[in-house]
C-alpha cells in the first residue's frame, strides 16, 4: 500500500492530513479487537470537508490510519502534552481509554512502523515544504484535524467548533495567527486559540517562522460537519455547507498573505 498521497500546488499553502484514511494493512487489522476495528478516533471526511476550498494548494495525506502508526506523535514517542492524557507513537487504547488491540505491537513492531509509515509520510510532507518554500521564499502548512466533541479522558464539556494550534504563538507569523482566530470569530462556530490542543507534533517540528516554515493546526469538533459523532460516522452536508465558507474563507486568506 501507499503510505503517502501527495497533489502538488503552486500556492504558499500546504495542507496536511495526517489522520484521515481508514486504510490498514490486514496484517494489523487481524490483532485489532472490536472496538478497534472501529476506527473510532479516525479524522473522518476532513479531505472531503477541506476538497476544492482554494486552488493549487498542495495536500499532503497519509494513506494508513492513525492505529497502525500516528503521524502527529513525535516519533520518539514522547508525550506532548505532559500531565494530560492522551495517546501514544502507537495507540494501545482509543481516546477514551478503551483497549483497541487482541494482540498488542511489541517494541519492534512499533520500530517498523515507525520507520515504514511515520517516517515516509514525513519524508513526503518535508519535501513538499521545501519545494513550496523554494517556489515563494516561505511556506504555510495548514494542518487538518478533527476529533469528537466530547471526550471526558481528554478534555472536560463540549470541545469549541475551531480549535487554533500555534503553540502558543511560536509556529507562525503573528499575523497568521490572527487571520485564522478572526475568521474564526466572525463566524458563528465557537472557537479558542491554543486552548487544549495547541499543536501536535506537525505544528511543532516544521513550525520555524524563522526561517519562513509557519505552521498551524486546526482542530475541528465533528459536530461541526458530522450528522452523527457515532458509527457510521457520517458525513453532513447540511452541516458542512456552513462550515466550509469559514474554511475557505481562512484559506484564501492564508494564500493572499505575504510576509513584511
Amino acid at each position: 500500500m501507499s503510505t503517502v498521497e501527495i497533489q502538488q500546488g503552486v500556492s504558499p499553502l500546504v495542507l496536511a492530513f495526517p489522520h484521515s484514511s481508514t486504510e490498514m494493512p490486514d496484517e494489523f487489522a487481524a490483532h485489532l479487537n472490536d472496538e478497534g476495528r472501529i476506527l473510532r478516533d479516525t479524522d473522518w471526511h476532513v479531505e472531503r470537508l477541506y476538497a476544492d476550498l482554494v486552488p493549487e494548494a498542495t495536500t499532503v495525506a497519509a494513506r494508513f490510519h492513525r492505529y497502525v502508526v500516528d503521524a502527529n506523535r513525535p516519533p520518539d514517542g514522547k508525550s506532548l502534552y505532559p500531565g494530560q492524557a492522551t495517546t501514544d507513537l502507537v495507540p494501545l487504547s482509543d481516546f477514551d481509554g478503551n483497549e483497541i488491540w487482541d494482540i498488542r505491537p511489541n517494541a519492534d513492531d512499533i520500530d517498523r512502523r515507525r520507520h515504514i509509515f511515520h517516517a515516509s509520510y514525513h519524508a513526503g510532507l518535508e519535501a513538499e515544504m521545501e519545494r513550496v518554500k523554494s517556489l515563494h521564499g516561505f511556506v504555510i502548512l495548514y494542518d487538518c484535524h478533527s476529533i469528537r466533541s466530547r471526550v471526558p479522558r481528554l478534555f472536560d464539556g463540549v470541545l469549541p467548533d475551531m480549535n487554533i494550534g500555534t503553540n502558543s504563538g511560536t509556529t507562525c507569523a503573528p499575523q497568521i495567527e490572527t487571520i485564522i482566530a478572526d475568521a474564526c470569530s466572525r463566524s458563528e462556530f465557537s472557537s479558542v486559540l491554543n486552548g487544549r490542543f495547541k499543536g501536535g507534533w506537525t505544528t511543532r517540528h516544521y513550525g520555524r517562522p524563522a526561517n519562513g516554515w509557519h505552521a498551524v493546526q486546526m482542530e475541528l469538533a465533528q459536530s461541526t460537519h458530522l450528522a452523527t459523532e457515532e458509527p457510521p460516522f457520517a458525513y453532513s452536508a447540511e452541516r458542512a455547507a456552513k462550515l466550509r465558507p469559514v474554511l475557505g474563507d481562512i484559506l484564501a486568506k492564508l494564500t493572499e498573505w505575504r510576509p513584511t
